[in-house]
């Protein structure tokens, strides 16, 4: 029970960090590395706060409008001019962003791992005879209210409408009078700002912010996303999951005998044998 309440909580750290790139694919067939950055930044921004204003609340709402805010310059500054020269060109152009925002990082504040040394005030429970702590509780809250929301969104509002109509062809879309730059803009700006919602959480739960604290999410958030079928959220969540259940029980059987960031890969290497689709294909055909 313990083995799989841990995998939970890190899956559901894993989808807070992969759906919004999977929004991002489902509109602009962009793989964004880029958006680990946010997640580092999200860490920092806790840990600052919390030191030198005694509020990590405060570390947390201004990684949100942080991430939130580099996503919008990032879409619009450095994607949109390039859209038009392929996928490696923004493939590629992601990878370079995250290397410059990790060196930014070690500059700024330098390259070793430094506490956090946040202590909230959450109550910790019991279920089966298994100790929850107050943060693994939140972070699955958070991670789960995230997924309703974004559930309801795009199933229940004209946002998901809209979502889907630039997603489709956004040219189309544009002719008929929808405004994709702004859905553009507004989901670069939820996927960055949930990325840093789980950097935040990552960083409280591990006690730790380093510069590279997005390499690993990032690799792993590619992995997901194509394991869940691109351009999927639904897809990506359930792959995100159980990346973090298999990762928990295999570590769990076996120890360290597979590396647990290993295993990730692996899952995706057998899924591009068995069903190179995803495990759930997304519905939006572009046309």
């Amino acid at each position: 029970m313990e083995t799989t309440v841990d995998g939970l909580v890190i899956g559901s750290l894993y989808a807070l960090v992969a759906l919004g790139p999977c929004l991002v694919y489902g509109l602009l067939r962009v793989l964004d590395i880029a958006n680990a950055a946010s997640l580092t930044l999200g860490g920092y921004l806790v840990l600052v706060l919390a030191e030198r204003a005694g509020s990590p609340l405060l570390g947390v709402l201004a990684g949100l409008a942080a991430g939130a805010a580099l996503g919008w310059v990032i879409q619009r500054w450095i994607y949109l001019p390039i859209l038009d020269r392929g996928p490696i060109v923004t493939l590629v152009t992601g990878i370079g962003l995250y290397i410059v925002a990790t060196e930014l990082f070690r500059l700024v504040f330098g390259p070793s791992q430094r506490s956090a040394h946040v202590d909230l005030p959450l109550p910790d429970a019991e279920l089966g005879g298994v100790r929850l702590e107050g943060i693994d509780l939140l972070v699955l809250a958070v991670t789960f209210g995230v997924i309703g929301a974004t559930w309801y969104v795009l199933t229940r509002t004209r946002s998901g409408v809209l979502w889907q109509a630039v997603a489709q062809d956004r040219k189309v879309a544009g002719a008929v009078g929808v405004n994709s730059p702004r859905v553009i803009a507004a989901v670069f700006a939820i996927g960055y700002l949930l990325s840093a919602l789980a950097g935040a959480l990552l960083s409280v739960k591990y006690d730790a912010v380093y510069p590279t604290l997005g390499d690993i999410p990032a690799y792993k958030m590619l992995a997901i996303i194509i394991l869940g079928g691109l351009g999927s959220p639904l897809g990506t969540i359930v792959a995100a999951l159980l990346i973090g259940l298999v990762e928990s029980w295999v570590v769990a059987s076996f120890g360290f005998a597979l590396p647990r960031d290993a295993i990730a890969f692996v899952a995706l290497i057998a899924m591009l044998l068995i069903r190179p689709q995803g495990l759930i294909p997304s519905r939006v055909v572009k046309a």
